[in-house]
């Protein structure tokens, strides 16, 4: 045991959990875009789901839990890697130099303990503002008819609300857009921590981490660009 806790915390052993915790984040982004593109669904379509979340009582406690873990436990790992990557590099280089290939320094790479720090900053703040709602308690009720006429929270109707400020929306937006950055190098870095770095397949794996960081980030900045632009009376929200 103390041996596998060693190779945990080896230089190798934390690009190797980053990747994993990295590729566990990138799925649930995924699951999680899926769910928040139910708003442009039925009425009630996002209350049901966000009421189908809650309905898991305790399950979803534990589910929480393991997502706030893998954000914190990957964030520690980030931030470890960088700082020892800073202490073994002398100060005062002016050029970047790798071994064995072309470098893949970027300013996606060079910025990701930045973009980072701002994205879990962000996060508290989302959790804050839509799941509990601090920022604008009075969301309300609605009798979701689909789901057997059950009351649930209305947190359809605050998302709507919310993204029709300019503050809220566009600030939304800046950060998801770091995101695009922080996630086209952290997918390509993920898969070659566990292996696919050589030749060919790292710069397929480069570029499929660029086009998926930009199309899921462009899903979710669609929600509050459309809310706001249309005023939250698209033809894409059903009432």
């Amino acid at each position: 045991m103390p041996s596998f806790i060693k190779a945990l915390n080896s230089q190798v052993g934390r690009k190797i959990m980053t990747g994993i915790t990295g590729i566990g984040l990138m799925l649930f982004l995924i699951g999680h875009l899926a769910g928040n593109l139910t708003i442009f669904g039925e009425s009630d379509a996002f209350n049901i789901y966000t009421y189908t979340l809650e309905s898991l009582g305790p399950l979803l406690y534990v589910i929480e839990a393991g997502l706030a873990f893998f954000f914190l436990y990957h964030a520690i790992l980030g931030i470890s890697i960088w700082r020892q990557r800073k202490k073994a590099r002398p100060e005062g280089y002016t050029k970047y130099q790798t071994k064995g290939g072309p470098s893949h320094q970027s300013l996606a790479s060079k910025s990701m303990i930045w973009t980072g720090i701002i994205i879990l900053v962000f996060l508290v703040f989302h959790i804050m503002h839509f799941k509990y709602g601090l920022f604008s308690p009075d969301d309300g009720t609605t009798i979701l008819e689909s789901a057997g006429g059950v009351e649930a929270r209305d947190l359809r109707a605050l998302v709507i609300a919310e993204f029709q400020k300019p503050l809220i929306a566009f600030g939304y937006i800046a950060v998801l857009a770091l995101v695009i950055l922080h996630l086209s190098h952290g997918a390509w870095s993920a898969f070659t921590s566990l292996g696919m770095k050589h030749g060919e397949t790292s710069k397929k794996v480069q570029i499929g981490a660029y086009i998926f960081a930009i199309v899921l980030m462009l899903g979710f900045i669609f929600i509050p660009l459309y809310i706001f632009i249309t005023g939250g009376q698209g033809g894409l929200i059903s009432y």
